[in-house]
């Protein structure tokens, strides 16, 4: 009877010891993201005294906060539009339109800045130039007899708003959208006009519809940036624009009409809104990336 050999001993699992390096981070992510939106979704579902209630989600479909929802909607779609159409408009300049390579890395790096840009400082700053006694605002009526507000502009306003948060829209759509236009492979434009394509099929059947992907998730991602502005949109326009970050600070701050539950509700509320948005920027994303290997 043949004595078979005894199995090889199994090899002992050692400790990677790189996940050390990112304890810090996941530290981090717990700490301040994932344990206050906890505190948010639990918070929205309960009463001053700690008992389940849905009075608070009830409480979100008042006309009140509802038209604040819509503003800020309203908002978000038109900061990402724009914002979008002139990024990707830059950005297709910098890297198809022949530009000189110097300006890449300087439009990059200045974009990697300015899309961190906002709160006080960014209100501030947009207070300081097209603000009622802005450099800008009394430029233009001093040098050439242009009234801003009497032509219906006021930096307090939807378009206000919209065009503050423009600033750092631009350049997320740059640094979001470069590599993609990279991605273009000099392979397809040569085979278009091998075919008689001209340019402006090439760009309609060809380029956009692999790009589309890629333009629909960014704008996603940057309708969910400017939806959950907070600091900028309290800083710049105060109580004088019903929108959600400032009816949720009045909710939240602790005067006596205050109902910091029913904050919690509408941070919940902002919360599923930018979820779903970066979503679909995730899907997009994923999408576009099998084009653009």
């Amino acid at each position: 009877m043949t004595e078979h050999p005894p199995p090889p001993p199994r090899p002992r699992r050692r400790l990677n010891l790189a996940w050390i390096g990112i304890l810090p981070f996941a530290a981090f992510v717990a700490l301040f993201l994932i344990a206050p939106t906890m505190k948010i979704v639990i918070g929205a579902f309960q009463r001053a005294d700690g008992s389940f209630t849905l009075e608070n989600i009830f409480g979100l479909f008042t006309p009140t906060i509802l038209s604040s929802y819509w503003v800020s909607i309203k908002i978000s779609l038109a900061s990402s539009a724009l914002g979008s159409l002139i990024g990707f408009l830059m950005a297709a300049a910098m890297v198809l339109g022949g530009l000189p390579r110097f300006i890449r890395s300087p439009l990059l790096t200045f974009s990697g800045v300015a899309s961190n840009f906002a709160g006080v400082p960014l209100a501030f700053a947009f207070l300081a130039t097209l603000g009622p006694l802005g450099l800008v605002t009394m430029w233009l009526r001093t040098e050439f007899g242009i009234n801003l507000r009497a032509m219906g502009f006021n930096i307090l306003s939807f378009w206000g708003l919209t065009i503050t948060y423009i600033f750092f829209q631009i350049p997320l759509m740059i640094l979001i959208i470069t590599p993609a236009l990279d991605g273009l492979k000099r392979e397809w434009r040569e085979a278009a006009q091998c075919l008689g394509a001209s340019a402006t099929q090439y760009w309609t059947q060809v380029a956009l519809p692999i790009l589309a992907p890629n333009i629909l998730g960014t704008f996603a991602l940057l309708f969910a940036n400017a939806f959950g502005a907070v600091a900028t949109a309290i800083a710049l326009t105060g109580s004088s624009l019903n929108i959600v970050p400032i009816m949720l600070f009045a909710q939240i701050r602790g005067d006596v009409l205050g109902n910091p539950h029913l904050g919690y509700a509408m941070a919940f509320g902002m919360i599923l809104v930018t979820a779903l948005a970066n979503v679909l920027y995730i899907v997009l994303r994923m999408r576009s990336e099998r084009w653009l290997k």
